[in-house]
């Protein structure tokens, strides 16, 4: 599966949605599943050890899409 990143603008975050992943760099570790968004702050829980955080969605610049091949 391709994942293809896109950059998380003041206007894009809006879009972030539950099950969303995102990550400060674009491809790059670690990457965290939306957990809940609230008040512009979101619960996240990072794909490689399982950890959760709560943190500002503003901190991440990049947003995982997923395609086909």
């Amino acid at each position: 599966m391709r994942v293809d990143w896109v950059l998380l603008n003041e206007a894009a975050q809006a879009g972030v949605q539950v099950g969303d992943r995102v990550s400060a760099e674009a491809g790059g570790a670690p990457i965290y599943r939306v957990l809940q968004l609230h008040d512009g702050r979101a619960w996240l829980r990072e794909e490689g050890r399982g950890m959760d955080r709560i943190a500002p969605l503003s901190q991440f610049h990049w947003k995982a899409c997923f395609g086909g091949n």
